[in-house]
């Protein structure tokens, strides 16, 4: 029995952050991100990324507008694990769908964004 508690252990710790609930953005990225407004109707955060910054895994857990202050190159990776490349330049505007994913900024440059949540009524 002493002998299986280890790997239990080991296997427990590597399994369990799947399972675990998404952070939300302003927690996961930390001093990256800056809440400007949060009223009945939406939540916007000032996200300001230095390069090589990332997010950390997080969930919007509504629709939500991205406006672009700067342009750059992003790496998104999705809770599945699957990555995608993102190239935006400056004035560019976006729209997701509610979506669990960590993106790092891969510019040599630093990234703002408005992020505009939806808040569903």
């Amino acid at each position: 029995m002493k002998r299986l508690t280890p790997p239990c252990i080991a296997l427990c710790a590597l399994l369990l952050p799947a399972f675990a609930p998404a952070q939300d953005l302003v927690q996961s990225a930390g001093k990256h991100a800056k809440v400007v407004l949060d009223n009945a109707d939406v939540r916007v955060i000032e996200l300001n990324m230095p390069p090589g910054a990332s997010t950390g895994m997080h969930e919007h857990t509504t629709d939500q507008l991205v406006v672009f202050l700067t342009g750059g190159t992003a790496k998104q990776v999705g809770a599945d694990g699957a990555t995608k490349e993102l190239t935006r330049k400056a004035g560019d505007v976006a729209w997701s769908a509610p979506v669990k994913h960590d993106t790092t900024n891969e510019s040599k440059t630093p990234v703002r964004t408005l992020v505009i949540e939806l808040k569903k009524k």
